[in-house]
Parts: structure tokens; C-alpha cells; sequence
């Protein structure tokens, strides 16, 4: 296990402390940093909630939320792109460990994660574009997109720099089968989740 970094004061991280200001003033908006540049998200609507319980049933059906690994919303992820980049993913899979891999401003170390998971709101191409690249770099094993815009179900793999090698889109009607290496084997039924955020 790693040693937890010691965290430093927000005056010397201000985007940070701005990131904290923004969502001290706006309860249920979501701040992230991501390249060094601040991502403000409105708070999510009852679809975008729907989406991510119908994800999370399968996952917690085969196991995952157990005493190997936890299922959660909406933790911080702290990301090697920049001095004071995270990100929010809506639904992670990490090792049980977590607590101990926590880094500075309520982040954990990208190591513990095994998989996140983006809904798609307004400002999808953020989760689209923006987060390929920054889980990539962050080496995040497997990144899910449900892509409400354009009714897709996006499973990326392989992190390779600021990119995924492996990047299929899904359709309705699909079974999605995700990578053993999550822990479990645990499939998704693309027209259901999509429904669900519709």
C-alpha cells in the first residue's frame, strides 16, 4: 500500500481553491479540473440518475460491491495531467482499499480505480473527448460512456498516453461484456441503460 500524500494549502492551488469556492456557492453543480482548466457541470437530472442505477444493478448483482471492491458515485479522481487536475467520475469500481489511497482534495490515486463510468448530460463532449484522454493518461483499465446525445454505449480499454486502444461504440440491442479484468464478469444491456437516460 501507498502512503497518502500530505495536502497542501488551497493558497498555494488556486484553481483548487477556486474549484471549492465555485461549489461551496453552487450546491449539486459538479467541479472538476481537468488540463488545467476548470469544468463546471449542473446538477444532473432524474434520467441521468435512472442511467446510473440501471449500470450499477449488474456490478453489485455479480459481486463488485463487496469486500475485493466498492461501487461508488461521484468520488474524486485525481488525474496526472496537471499540478491540480481531478475529475468526478458519476460511477466508479475501485479496489476496497481506496481509503488508503486517498492523494489531496477528497482524490484518490488513479490505481485503485478499475473502471469509471460518465453519463452524458449537456455537456457531453467533455466526456466524450476531454476524459479519454485524461483517464488514458490517468491509466484508468476501462472507461464507460453512456452517450445519451447520440444513443450510444461506449466501452474504452487499453489506456495507451492520452487515448484508449480500444474503443467500441455499442448500439441498442446490444450485450456489452465487460473486461474479466474488473474483477467479475459483468454484462450490460445497452437499449435498457439507454432507455434508462432517455
Amino acid at each position: 500500500m501507498s502512503a497518502a500524500s500530505v495536502e497542501r494549502p488551497h493558497n498555494e492551488r488556486p484553481l483548487i481553491a477556486e474549484a471549492n469556492h465555485l461549489m461551496d456557492r453552487n450546491p449539486g453543480y459538479r467541479v472538476e479540473i481537468i488540463g488545467g482548466q476548470l469544468l463546471v457541470s449542473p446538477p444532473l437530472d432524474g434520467p441521468h440518475a435512472d442511467a446510473l442505477t440501471e449500470l450499477m444493478l449488474p456490478f453489485v448483482s455479480a459481486g463488485l460491491h463487496g469486500t475485493e471492491s466498492r461501487l461508488l458515485q461521484g468520488i474524486g479522481l485525481w488525474l496526472p495531467t496537471a499540478a491540480e487536475d481531478y475529475a468526478i467520475p458519476d460511477l466508479s469500481l475501485v479496489d476496497a482499499d481506496y481509503k488508503d489511497h486517498l492523494t489531496e482534495n477528497s482524490c484518490y490515486d488513479p490505481m485503485c480505480f478499475r473502471l469509471v463510468v460518465e453519463v452524458t448530460s449537456s455537456n457531453y463532449r467533455t466526456d466524450l473527448r476531454t476524459k479519454v484522454a485524461a483517464y488514458a493518461e490517468a491509466k484508468i483499465p476501462v472507461y464507460v460512456i453512456v452517450d445519451r446525445k447520440h444513443h450510444r454505449l461506449h466501452v474504452l480499454t487499453e489506456p495507451a498516453e492520452d487515448t484508449y486502444a480500444n474503443h467500441r461504440p455499442h448500439a441498442p440491442g446490444e450485450i456489452v461484456t465487460l473486461p474479466d479484468s474488473i474483477g467479475a464478469k459483468v454484462t450490460l444491456d445497452v437499449a435498457a441503460v439507454l432507455e434508462a437516460g432517455s
